[in-house]
Order: structure tokens, then sequence, then C-alpha cells
């Protein structure tokens, strides 16, 4: 892709616009499990086939998000934002009328659909246009409306649900719409540049990640396979064609591997709080879902207010000790999840704090790192696979959190949420295993490159 314009700070208030139209496409990605109760009921369905409005979104997401970051080498990032904002509207719109469970499900897959252009595509252009002295602050804007769209999706779905009905829903996603003429006359003008698209893999990725995620969610040994033998030929594919849809030379990169393995961390312990905490809040303690969703608050709310300091953080110390500090802040919150939920309902509270914190400083390191150590040429890809690979964790999350609470019988005391609180300290623990060998690599790599200059 040959752009038009130089990195440029001046570019950072479309990262911020582009961050807006974040927050409501996380909002819309947690404000439907709040109001999937009224669905069900409203629809006289069982939760098994309710459940596919929340993960036939995640599946949709999974397959688009690559597809759009990996076209970001070929055509110019604000036609596929217009493309891609436009369907998510559109969509939107149509879900408002819903009156059939079919109806709502074409509609929330259409969105996902749109939606996918937006989060990959604005890391992408931070990647691209941000200067790297002020990169780790875009990239913590972005981390910032994803984590503060995860707090307030629960409150505003749960107000709107309560008083209104889950169809104006679809509205909040609709202002969406009004980004595009305000990103057509901040976003730099690109041009085209010819390339073969590789239609086939593409296919075939989208194929892994809707058998993998099917798999997480069924655990059906069919889709298991099915997953491994489309992996098996998208790698036989990017090896035998000059213009592969994800290089191969990417997948190789152990620092890349390393880095996505500890975001995929982050989104599985997220995605794991998120499910457990609604549960433990209303069958340990009682509380209802508009509650609920004001004690998660305050933790997105911290979230978006660190963003400022996290970026400063970035671009003045580096992407490793932001990364060792969303380390230890989420190592704290498994911990505190652990020891204190069960002892008073604020303590999920702060211990969410923790969490949301983390995540935000993982999210927004770890791609800035992304950037850095990928050639231009694998930006857009190196960043739509880790996007992919988030989608994964966040589903992985949830139904592991699921499968370990079930192991007991409802109704459910604090003592029954120790053993997956407690999965979630192990995972940490790899993932600090994983930090650990990636710096030490790193600072290696960079003592070898000194002594050669």
């Amino acid at each position: 892709m040959k752009s038009m314009s130089r990195p440029s700070n001046e570019h950072f208030r479309t990262v911020f616009i582009l961050s807006a139209s974040i927050l409501i496409v996380v909002m819309n990605t947690t404000m439907f499990n709040i109001a999937l109760p009224n669905i069900l009921s409203e629809f006289s369905l069982q939760p098994s086939e309710g459940a596919w409005i929340v993960s036939g979104y995640s599946i949709v997401l999974a397959i688009f998000t690559i597809t759009f970051t990996r076209l970001s080498d070929y055509l110019p990032i604000r036609t596929l934002l217009t493309i891609g904002i436009s369907i998510f509207s559109l969509s939107s719109f149509i879900g408002f009328f819903a009156d059939s469970y079919l109806w709502l499900l074409i509609s929330r897959l259409c969105q996902a659909a749109g939606a996918a252009s937006i989060p990959g595509l604005s890391m992408v252009f931070a990647g691209r246009y941000i200067p790297m002295t002020r990169r780790g602050s875009a990239y913590a804007l972005i981390a910032s409306a994803t984590s503060l769209g995860f707090g307030l999706g629960p409150v505003v779905g749960g107000l709107i649900t309560d008083y209104l009905n889950w169809n104006f829903l679809f509205i909040v996603t609709f202002m969406v719409f009004g980004v595009l003429p305000v990103l057509y006359k901040f976003m730099p003008l690109e041009q085209a540049e010819r390339g073969r698209f590789d239609v086939i893999g593409a296919i075939l990725s989208g194929t892994s990640a809707t058998l993998f995620l099917l798999y997480i969610s069924t655990f059906t040994h069919f889709y298991l396979l099915g997953g491994l033998l489309s992996a098996a030929l998208l790698w036989w594919r990017i090896n035998r064609t000059k213009a592969p849809f994800i290089q191969p030379e990417l997948v190789l990169n152990s620092h890349y591997r390393r880095i996505v393995f500890m975001s995929y961390i982050g989104f599985t312990l997220h995605f794991a709080v998120l499910f457990l905490m609604p549960i433990m809040l209303e069958q340990v303690y009682g509380h209802g879902a508009a509650a609920i969703g004001f004690i998660i608050f305050p933790g997105a709310i911290l979230s978006a207010v660190a963003a400022i300091y996290v970026g400063r953080l970035i671009d003045s110390y580096g992407n490793i000790k932001v990364l060792l500090l969303s380390q230890i802040l989420l190592m704290i919150s498994a911990l505190v999840f652990f020891f204190l939920a069960g002892v008073n309902p604020y303590m999920i509270m702060v211990a969410y704090m923790f969490t949301s914190f983390g995540f935000s400083s993982l999210s927004s390191s770890s791609t800035n790192e992304i950037s850095k150590i990928l050639p231009n040429n694998q930006i857009g890809a190196g960043i739509g696979l880790k996007q992919q690979t988030h989608f994964i964790g966040s589903a992985t999350g949830s139904v592991l959190a699921g499968i370990l609470l079930e192991i007991s019988s409802q109704p459910y005391t604090a003592v029954n949420f120790k053993l997956p609180f407690g999965i979630l300290i192990i995972l940490m623990v790899a993932s600090w295993t994983t930090l650990f060998v990636y710096s030490r690599k790193i600072k290696h790599l960079a003592v070898v490159q000194k002594n050669d200059i």
C-alpha cells in the first residue's frame, strides 16, 4: 500500500475518532450478554440456541478481522472502514426491527462482519501513520476504548433492556455511522496497490478459526479434526503461493508467537472473569443486572483514565517494562479473585480494576511491540492474526470458566468459584514464563546486533 502521507502526530486525532468507534463496537459485544435472558424468553429459545447470538458474533468477527487487515495491504484503509462501518450500521438498523430469532441472528452476524473492520484497521492505521515516539500512546488509547466498552456494555445493556427493550440496543450501535464524514475529513489519502489477494488462503483461515471456535464452544471432536485439517491445508497453501494470505515467515517468527500467546492468555483471563463475575454476584450476593453492571463499571473507567499514563510509559520506558507491569496487574487480579472474591462483593470490584488496567496495558504494549519487531509488509497480517487469536481467547475464557464452574451444582457458593479462579493463576504463571523467555531473547538479539555494528 502506497501512502501519500508520512507518519505524523496530526494523525493522532484520527486514532481518537477510531477509538470512539471501537468503544461502540465492543459495547455491542457485551450489551447483548445482559439482554440474552430476555431474548430467550421472548422467542422461547433454548440456551444453546440463544448462545449463537453471542458466539456466532465472535466467530464472524474472527473470520473478517484478519481479512480486513490483510486487505489493507492492497486497498486504502479509508475505503475498507467505509465498507465495514456501512455494513455494521445497516445491520444495526435492520436489527432494530427484528421480530424473530432468525432475523435477529442474521442482523448480529452481519453486524460482526462490518464491526471486524474497526479494531484491526485502527491498529494498522496507528502502526502505519503514528510516529514510534507516540505510537504507544495511540495503542493505549485503542486499548482503553476496548476496556471501557467492556465495562460500559453491561451497564448500558442492563439499563436499556430493563427500561426499554433489547431492540433499542441496535440504536446505540447505529450511531457509528456518524463517524464516516469525520473519517473522510481527517484520514490520509492512500493509493491502491496492485496485488493478488489470496482468496483460498482467506477461506481456509476463516474455516480454521470457525471450526476451532465451534470446538471450544461445543467440544465436538468433528470440529477439532476439521479445524486441524483446514489449518494443515492453510499451511500447505501459504508455503506454495507467491502472495499468501498469511506470510509463513510470520508464523515461524518465535518472537511474534510469544507475544501472541501472552495476548491470548490475557483475553482468556479477561473473558473468564467477565463470565464469572455476574454469576457470582447474582448467586452468591443476590445482585441484579443493573447492580452487576455498576460493580463492573469502575474497572472500565480506571482503564480509560490510566490509558494516558500507559501510553506515556510505553513511549518513555518501552514495551517490555509495560508488558511486565501488565503481568503484575493481571496476576494480582487473579490472586484477589481467588482469595477475596468470596469475602465481599466489593473485593470483586477491586479485583476487576486490576484486571481491566492490566488488560489495557497488555493490549497496547503487545500490539506496539508487534509493530516494532515486524517489517512493514507483515504488520497488517500480524495484527490481524493477533486479533483473530484474541477472539479465540475470548471464547476459550468463557467456555473454560463455564466448564470448571459446572463441576459443582447450582446454586453456587463462593467455594465453587475457587477452581476457575485458581486455573487463572496457573495461566498467568505460563504467561509470566513466556515474557521472561521473550525478554531474554530480545536482549540477546539487541546485543548481537550491536556487536555486528
